[in-house]
């Protein structure tokens, strides 16, 4: 990591402030190549993390911009390297010319992920931590950002140190005894540590329980609006993104596809999905619509079932009833209020009644999902929203068990032991004590350039 990087932090689209970042040894140099300090002192010179304002000029002395810059020094800098950070106005022609003379003086554009990696590979950051930057930038609502918040601050780290502390004395004393049998070591006792390893279980089976919650969290809630042709699912969709997303008609059937938009109703995300009039067809077009939208309905966690309130209820309606009975949530939604009331649904499933023309019912909607996805009770930080950090604890649990077990079965405590390394190994991957290098690459590669 001798290299200096650069990279735009920004995007590539026109703002008001733009920034590029340098890290790396030569970092604090090519600063110095192409700003000019107001003050006239160097920012070789300047406190680091202080603001100076100064000019920025090409290597012939071409005045490029007016702007700021600060420096940050080894160690105590975001990668642990010395760094640089220009703000600039944020014209792309501007901050692509700053790259290139960077570029010409001996930097090199920054791979995606690489200023957090350095963080990371520096001891600056654990890698659940390095994850949560993403995360945090991924955002879609204030729940997902205070818990990716939470993370980065090393929630995850806290929550899982007193088991790996654990852990790491049971195999010390094990082998302190086993190395150095003529020393005045207390004896090793495996039992001593049954309750202690059942607890670091419990611990460790509430962590992974959060996942669930975790993932709806981040990838929003699938909630499929189903029913049958033009009941007004479409017209519901609408309403509820605010604009007009999908065609709607007098024609049974216009839609002929699923229909997927995401949607933010307070700390509950949703990944909507308009689906097909389910119906018997013989329209080989509509016939595969209908056949994804039963797909959309098996896989969604909630289901809006839109019935024509308008209407006298059909038995369509009740298998669609019927089909909301099973499903892990539900909520019935009775079509156009705007017109005359004629439905009367008998069910024990949440019923709003709403219009998509007017807009009435639409918030009571908005606020009976939101009761049925509540914001857990756990301190930010501690929902688990990433695969990896899941299958490492539910490896973890499933070493403790073994170990457990075989504590009840009367093994030698080596037997013991192996488990309990084997959960120690695991957890030590949410931080990347343990982790593989193939899997720090795969990780660093979903983050964009300049972060």
């Amino acid at each position: 990591m001798s290299d200096t990087i650069a990279a735009v932090a920004t995007g590539s689209q026109v703002c008001a402030i733009g920034i590029v970042r340098l890290s790396g040894e030569r970092a604090i140099e090519l600063a110095d190549a192409l700003f000019r300090p107001l003050s006239g002192r160097p920012m070789a010179e300047a406190a680091s993390r202080s603001l100076v304002y100064g000019q920025l000029r090409d290597r012939a002395g071409a005045l490029l911009d007016l702007c700021l810059c600060t420096v940050s020094r080894a160690p105590n800098s975001y990668t642990g390297e010395d760094t640089a950070e220009f703000q600039c106005h944020g014209s792309p022609v501007v901050l692509r010319t700053l790259l290139d003379e960077l570029f010409a003086l001996g930097a090199r554009q920054a791979l995606p992920g690489e200023f957090t990696r350095r963080a990371f590979l520096n001891g600056r950051l654990g890698l659940s931590s390095a994850e949560a930057v993403a995360d945090l930038i991924d955002a879609e609502t204030a729940e997902s950002a205070k818990n990716a918040a939470g993370q980065l601050a090393g929630a995850l780290r806290e929550r899982t140190e007193g088991i790996y502390s654990l852990l790491s004395d049971i195999s010390a004393h094990y082998h302190a005894v086993l190395d150095y049998p003529d020393e005045d070591i207390e004896p090793f006792r495996l039992e001593s540590y049954r309750a202690d390893l059942g607890q670091a279980k419990t611990e460790l089976e509430a962590l992974l329980s959060t996942y669930e919650r975790g993932k709806l969290m981040t990838g929003g809630i699938p909630a499929a609006i189903i029913g049958r042709p033009n009941a007004g699912k479409s017209s519901l969709l609408n309403a509820l993104l605010g604009y007009e997303r999908a065609i709607v008609t007098r024609v049974p059937g216009t839609t002929r596809d699923t229909i997927e938009e995401k949607l933010r109703l307070g700390n509950v995300c949703l990944r909507l999905i308009d689906t097909a009039g389910l119906r018997q067809t013989d329209d080989e077009v509509e016939r595969l619509g209908v056949e994804r939208s039963r797909r959309a309905m098996e896989s969604a966690s909630l289901l809006l079932v839109v019935i024509d309130g308008s209407e006298a209820i059909t038995d369509e309606d009740r298998a669609l009833l019927e089909t909301a009975k099973h499903a892990a949530h539900a909520v019935v939604v009775l079509s156009k209020k705007d017109l005359r009331e004629s439905a009367h649904v008998q069910t024990s499933l949440p019923v709003v009644s709403v219009s998509s023309v007017t807009g009435e019912g639409i918030d009571t909607l908005e606020r009976t999902i939101q009761t049925i996805f509540p914001l857990p009770e756990v301190p930010a930080g501690n929902i688990l929203t990433n695969a990896r950090h899941a299958e490492a604890i539910r490896r973890a649990i499933e070493h403790l068990s073994a170990a457990l077990a075989a504590m009840e079965a009367g093994v030698t405590p080596d037997i013991v032991l192996t488990e309990s390394e084997g959960a120690m190994a695991a957890i030590g991957e949410l931080d990347g004590r343990t982790v593989r290098e193939d899997v720090t690459a795969r990780i660093f590669s979903r983050f964009c350039v300049g972060k």
